[in-house]
């Protein structure tokens, strides 16, 4: 049985939100082999994510070298390869990064690579059957996966619902030592923080977003509508921003701004990974698409199908008529 392992993404001593997601999608892989983190990285950014991970991994392995305290995939492959064993399947989260640092991997390990893995059906022999998705996530595609040299398999951020951390009984191995000197072809040079508007949408808790589904820019102002008699804010996914109906600004997703709301309302967004991938903090996902097969349900705590411009007004005169209620909370709101 092959080892599994998770590669953890980290920024400023945090760990991502797909650190205690990849654990459980190991365990729909192999259920009684547990799941070793692997973390890279440099300082004590480093040694605060590995700590934290106690409770969520029984093994957690740290690479602390310089030149990877910047994240470069084209290092990390090199530091990887040095200390994964032969034969492993190594989970990856399928956002920017992953992407550019999984199918160059697979190839240094000679593993099978699965990309955008939405759901894993278990292994019948050599082979894990698992669920991807194709075409912009129109299509959900079932595919047989041979792990018999291993696998690199890019884990959709969300896909995979976190179970509660244990107590800090994890063991943290310096490999370290195994990893000879990383030199790179590519270097960082610096970050562009992205743009903040009038409205700040990673400080909200609780968005309206809209997507393509909205149809046109006069019907922003039905989100903004919903947005003012929830005490809300409107974002929006990256084809409203290139449509120029919102500010850049607004804009939820790997290109735009990573948010943390407790409620997020998906309306008329089909839920692509790019978008997908700017959420953070398991907020409670409300989905509206007149598409019932779009992608965003598959994330979903409640999904509605419907047309977002009869929908939403609908909910909007709703919540305002309950604010109104006296003994309701907000009562007295108009």
């Amino acid at each position: 049985m092959a080892r599994i392992f998770a590669y953890i993404v980290h920024k400023s001593g945090v760990a991502d939100d797909t650190a205690v997601e990849l654990p459980v999608a190991a365990r729909k892989i192999y259920p009684e082999q547990p799941c070793t983190a692997i973390v890279t990285g440099w300082g004590a950014d480093l040694d605060q994510v590995c700590e934290s991970l106690r409770g969520t991994y029984r093994e957690v392995w740290k690479i602390a070298k310089e030149p990877l305290a910047y994240p470069n995939a084209e290092l990390i492959r090199k530091a990887l390869q040095s200390v994964v064993p032969a034969g492993s399947i190594l989970l990856v989260p399928h956002a920017h990064f992953g992407v550019d640092l999984s199918p160059g991997l697979s190839i240094r390990m000679n593993a099978a690579y699965v990309p955008d893995v939405l759901d894993i059906e278990g292994v019948e022999g050599e082979w894990l059957k698992a669920v991807r998705q194709e075409f912009g996530g129109q299509v959900s595609t079932h595919i047989r996966c041979n792990l018999s040299t291993g696998a690199v398999l890019n884990i959709r951020p969300g896909a995979f619902r976190p179970s509660e951390a244990a107590p800090a009984t994890g063991q943290v191995v310096d490999k370290s030592a195994e990893v000879g000197a990383l030199t790179s072809r590519r270097r960082y040079l610096e970050t562009i923080a992205a743009e903040t508007g009038d409205v700040d949408i990673t400080r909200q808790t609780v968005l309206v977003s809209i997507g393509r589904g909205i149809g046109e820019q006069e019907n922003v102002a039905i989100a903004e509508d919903l947005a003012e008699a929830m005490g809300a804010a409107v974002s929006c996914s990256r084809p409203v921003v290139d449509a120029k109906w919102m500010d850049r600004s607004r804009q939820v997703g790997s290109s735009g701004q990573t948010v943390r709301p407790k409620v997020y309302l998906a309306c008329g967004i089909s839920g692509s990974f790019q978008h997908l991938a700017g959420i953070k903090g398991s907020p409670f996902i409300v989905a509206i698409n007149k598409n019932p097969k779009a992608p965003i349900f598959r994330v979903a705590d409640v999904g509605v199908v419907d047309d977002i411009l009869e929908f939403l007004p609908a909910l909007a005169s709703k919540v305002r008529e309950e604010s109104c209620v006296p003994g309701k909370r907000g009562g007295g709101h108009d």
